[in-house]
């Protein structure tokens, strides 16, 4: 009996030693699963250690670069802050230049205008001569009635208003001049393109009269008005009616004409001057408004009214153009914008 309650206590003892052993397999199971999660763990934590560090490598590269851009930046500023400097000082040099440009063709105008005064000289002392021969053909006739005892105030006073009609001509005539020649600063304004070419004939006139050149006029019924300076169009017809009264010069009496024609087409107006002198050859045309190009003596010209012609025009915005007159001779076209129109108005805002 007491060898089967041993056996018994040693089997229970046996059992529960084996649960111990089962419970510190598993417990070592267990742990070596943590052991291999914290070794997983700390490779993990590793390469992300690692991965911070190529960061934070990448990272300083990056500001490095950026410290290298910035360098960058601040020389392309200062580079840029001494082109803008060197820009600014170019402006301001083609602006002076285009001043000191403007300067001289104005002077180049003036004197084209005081050496066309020049040549119009004998034609209009001979103008100047007829009123002031009246003046005192009218003041004489008074006196001759005064020494006669002869004068009454209503003879007086007619012969008197004959005389102050001639010094109103004479100084008409003067104050045209005086016009014409005065340097002035160059405004521009509606200006009627017939008034202005009659204006440029009356000057003309006493020398195309002495030439025996027959001028044909051929106006345009309406208004023409171009938005341009009075005295330098008036500029351009002296200077056209010039060339085309020289080129008549060797022509027969008979055929000694000028035609003057002004129209509208569309939104231009159209002036032309044609003369039936011997022509202008077509080698010589291309060169006609060259400055200093002169078909004449020495001496006789200056080569300077086409060239002055040709720069008044296109600063009105128009053009001019040479070509052969039917039958002989030249004809120059000057075309400008009408005032009011956009390109017109565009141009000179």
């Amino acid at each position: 009996m007491s060898a089967q309650p041993e056996s018994q206590r040693r089997g229970g003892e046996a059992a529960a030693l084996e649960e111990q052993i089962e419970e510190l397999q598993l417990r070592v199971v267990q742990a070596e699963e943590r052991r291999r999660a914290l070794i997983h763990i700390m490779g993990d934590l590793n390469e992300s250690n690692q991965r911070l560090g190529d960061q934070r490598k990448a990272m300083l590269h990056i500001l490095k670069d950026s410290h290298r851009s910035n360098l960058k930046l601040e020389d392309s500023r200062k580079a840029m802050i001494h082109i803008m400097g060197d820009l600014r000082s170019t402006t301001q040099e083609m602006e002076r230049r285009e001043q000191e440009l403007r300067d001289k063709q104005e002077q180049l105008v003036q004197a084209g205008k005081l050496a066309t005064l020049g040549e119009l000289t004998t034609g209009v002392a001979h103008e100047l001569n007829n009123p002031l021969n009246n003046i005192g053909l009218y003041v004489g006739n008074v006196i001759d009635r005064i020494h006669m005892g002869e004068l009454t105030a209503q003879g007086a006073l007619e012969d008197l208003d004959k005389a102050m009609e001639q010094v109103r001509k004479a100084t008409e005539i003067i104050s045209h001049l005086r016009t014409f020649g005065r340097a002035a600063p160059v405004t521009f304004e509606p200006v009627d393109v017939d008034e202005v070419i009659e204006r440029a004939l009356s000057l003309m006139h006493e020398q195309l009269r002495l030439r025996a050149i027959d001028v044909d006029l051929d106006l345009f019924p309406d208004e023409l008005v171009v938005h341009g300076n009075p005295i330098q169009l008036e500029q351009v017809f002296i200077n056209l009616l010039t060339n085309a009264r020289d080129a008549l010069d060797e022509v027969a009496q008979e055929r000694k004409r000028i035609r003057i024609a002004s129209s509208l087409e569309g939104d231009r107006i159209r002036i032309v001057f044609a003369d039936t002198g011997p022509g202008i050859p077509a080698a010589i045309a291309k060169r006609v408004f060259d400055p200093f190009f002169t078909t004449k003596e020495v001496g006789t010209g200056t080569g300077l009214g086409l060239s002055i012609t040709y720069s008044i025009v296109k600063e009105h915005g128009g053009e001019i153009a040479l070509s052969p007159t039917p039958g002989g001779g030249a004809t120059f076209t000057v075309e400008v914008p009408v005032s009011g129109h956009d390109a017109a108005t565009e141009l000179f805002r």
